[in-house]
């Protein structure tokens, strides 16, 4: 039985534009499904002389309790009118980004951590790309990264959704949390299986046949998985790179959403799992990977 309750997200701010332009997805996403919000900021285990806005600098080794109440302070002061209408907790921390992100999800009983792909704010370690990857990485929770640009154009809810799956068995019970995702959102659902091309030389007569073939296959298997996930849902089958192509679908779909998974990349046919963070990197719109 797939589970879509969202009652706790967490969502790591380190001060930066790109975060504030996260916060009200944040905020229309836990209005939605009425859920608890965690905003938490992770200072670097060892700095000095970090500006925290309380009219100086605070030495991090002989200070260090003053420039964590002055941290929570600034937190505190961050995004009150954006955060106004649901239930919000400020928290802070010290140490590796990545590594404290994933502690309070599997301590505290996150279901989504929603944030940017890059910051570079107050802490400019804490919401770095590879901070990210990290974090998709590690986490078992879903993730919702914003798209990987200076501004956000999707509106806070999505009205359209692309389910990318790969042909595994993950795939039926990542069609489940789309389609339950969608009905709660009210959106569309469409679907998208990317065929990795089989020959280098696809003017010949023979290679394009093989290749139809082979689309051809993935298609059955596809609707396959659609029937055993009991989803109805427009779908398309393609050709191509897997990370071209997902950003083009999204494009040509309007998606205001897309849904990957995550798993084992040494799974057979995985392929869009060992090229999750490429997608997020090149989509137009949020990508939820879960």
């Amino acid at each position: 039985m797939i589970d879509l309750s969202i009652r706790h997200i967490l969502f790591p701010f380190d001060f930066s534009r790109q975060g504030q332009l996260v916060a009200p997805y944040v905020t229309a996403l836990a209005e939605r499904f009425g859920a608890h919000v965690t905003v938490l900021s992770v200072a670097p285990p060892a700095y000095e002389a970090v500006p925290v806005g309380m009219g100086g600098t605070l030495d991090s080794g002989k200070h260090s309790a003053d420039w964590k109440r002055a941290l929570k302070c600034r937190l505190d002061r961050e995004l009150v009118g954006q955060f106004a209408t649901v239930d919000i907790e400020r928290v802070t921390d010290c140490g590796d980004a990545a590594m404290r992100i994933e502690d309070f999800a599997h301590n505290c009983d996150v279901d989504l951590i929603m944030m940017p792909t890059h910051g570079l704010g107050l802490f400019r370690t804490m919401l770095s790309g590879s901070v990210t990857s990290k974090v998709l990485h590690d986490v078992r929770c879903p993730v919702w990264t914003a798209a990987h640009a200076d501004a956000q154009h999707a509106p806070m809810l999505p009205r359209s959704i692309l389910c990318a799956i790969d042909a595994t068995h993950e795939g039926v019970p990542l069609l489940q949390y789309a389609a339950l995702l969608s009905k709660r959102l009210g959106a569309k659902l469409s679907v998208l299986h990317v065929v990795e091309p089989v020959s280098d030389w696809p003017s010949l007569a023979h290679e394009r046949a093989l290749q139809e073939e082979t689309r051809d296959t993935a298609s059955i298997a596809v609707e396959s998985m659609l029937s055993s996930a009991g989803v109805e849902a427009r779908t398309r089958v393609v050709v191509g790179n897997i990370v071209g192509r997902a950003a083009e679908a999204a494009r040509e779909e309007r998606a205001d959403l897309v849904i990957v998974g995550r798993g084992a990349v040494r799974e057979p046919f995985a392929r869009l799992r060992a090229h999750s963070f490429g997608i997020i990197e090149q989509s137009p719109c949020p990508v939820l990977s879960v």
